[in-house]
């Protein structure tokens, strides 16, 4: 299977339109996540004093424990939900998530990475046969652990924007530099296979701080800006407004209490998926294909106003529809409703993805039954090559072909990040299961 590299459609906004970075830190377990975002908060001064004595253990400041927040991992040393925390600098705002290591806890590091723009993936140099030179007259190849390859093909398939590798922990080591050279060469020999592209390779100390927020000049062989400049400069995700217009109906308001913008009519509210949408515009409605024309819009604060992908909106037609909630708005012939799908998934359930199975797909906020009619491949994690199988594992990932009990609008992930998304939830238990994203329709036979 190839991993699919995002298009040149999905094109990103500049930190200078002042927008905040929504970044996570992932990798593998006690990589050092939690201690660099504490050491992020403390170094920009975010943290105040009584929190700082609030975090002590045995006269040390536990930087991790500023955002592991649940008494389960204080008692266990881990990470288990994410935690976000918001920060600014002079030149920037952020919204940071500490992502979980453990693959018992996949699905919340995928659902943090769904809507970040950036990912710090971190590097335990530690953990890694850095300094093996040849064995048996052949060069030893180095292998990065699983989590770090597999958080880092999801932060891929997921399309976040910016995927910065962190190297951590390189001031536990004698030969800094040797380590860090050694390091950067396997995750960019790994990044090339997988089809990354990765914005940066950063030597760390989160611990100490070393070219964290501030440079720490000389060490390592890097010479490059810190982790906390380099995030001041990444791009945030731009909107699908090249994307005809797609709207998820969240909620119906039957008689707005505003009639005099609303003229009585019922005002439909949600999030624009993509496009825009202002007053004029023609519209159909899935799955009824009625049609109607856009009356009115209102924004978030009821104001009449046209509204673009992104932002929450209450749109009035001019005649009454049947329209509830999970119904979409589209643009007229800009989409074909489709009932089978190629996708690939994020498996995330503890028991296997089997052909046959019947679960929940949702897709905004509207559920419709799907079939696993038939399972494609695998991904190997370790060699990225694609393998025949029956079954998916949990966090496995691979190319499923689902059957769809009504129509949905989808469009390829590579092309919209919201037409192009769906989870698959459990019947019965309720769980979420996978992560679905939509592949082009002649990717696969």
């Amino acid at each position: 299977m190839t991993i699919a590299t995002p298009s040149p459609a999905s094109t990103a906004l500049h930190a200078e339109t002042g927008a905040a970075l929504r970044f996570i830190t992932c990798g593998s377990v006690d990589d050092g996540k939690s201690t660099l975002i504490g050491r992020l908060l403390v170094d920009s001064k975010t943290v105040l004093q009584d929190q700082l004595a609030g975090v002590q253990r045995g006269g040390e400041t536990d930087l991790a424990l500023l955002t592991d927040g649940l008494s389960a991992e204080r008692e266990q040393g881990i990470t288990i939900d994410v935690a976000y925390r918001y920060f600014s600098t002079a030149h920037r705002k952020f919204v940071i998530g500490d992502a979980p290591g453990h693959e018992q806890y996949t699905r919340n590091m995928v659902t943090a990475a769904s809507s970040a723009d950036a990912a710090v993936v971190l590097v335990d140099a530690t953990k890694l046969a850095w300094a093996a030179e040849v064995g048996d007259g052949e060069v030893v190849r180095r292998e990065l652990l699983p989590q770090t390859r597999r958080h880092t093909l999801l932060c891929h398939l997921l399309r976040v924007q910016s995927i910065v590798f962190a190297v951590n922990k390189l001031d536990a080591i004698d030969d800094a530099e040797l380590a860090f050279e050694r390091i950067s060469e396997a995750l960019a020999n790994f990044a090339e296979a997988a089809g990354v592209q990765v914005a940066a390779t950063v030597p760390i100390s989160a611990l100490k701080g070393w070219n964290v927020a501030s440079r720490h000049p000389d060490w390592a062989g890097y010479k490059g800006p810190s982790l906390l400049e380099l995030l001041e400069q990444l791009p945030v995700t731009a909107q699908d407004e090249s994307v005809p217009f797609a709207f998820p109906v969240q909620w119906v308001e039957k008689f707005s209490a505003s009639a005099d913008t609303s003229r009585g009519r019922r005002v439909f509210w949600g999030r624009v998926a993509s496009g825009h949408i202002e007053p004029g515009q023609r519209i159909s409605v899935l799955p009824s294909n009625q049609h109607a024309t856009v009356a009115q819009v209102l924004s978030h604060t009821r104001e009449p106003k046209a509204v673009h992908a992104g932002h929450s909106a209450g749109i009035v037609l001019d005649r009454e529809l049947d329209v509830s909630r999970g119904d979409w708005l589209l643009a007229p012939d800009a989409f074909e409703p489709v009932r089978e799908i190629t996708a690939t998934v994020a498996w995330l359930d503890d028991e296997p993805l089997v052909a046959g199975r019947v679960y929940w797909a949702l897709q905004g906020h509207r559920w419709v039954k799907a079939k696993v009619a038939r399972i494609i491949d695998r991904v190997n994690i370790t060699t990225l090559d694609a393998e025949p199988t029956d079954k998916l594992e949990a966090n496995a990932i691979g190319d499923v072909v689902l059957s769809l009990q009504q129509p949905l609008a989808v469009l390829p992930f590579t092309q919209s990040r919201t037409l192009g998304s769906l989870i698959l939830v459990d019947t019965a238990s309720h769980r979420t299961s996978a992560a679905v994203l939509v592949r082009p329709a002649a990717t696969k036979a």
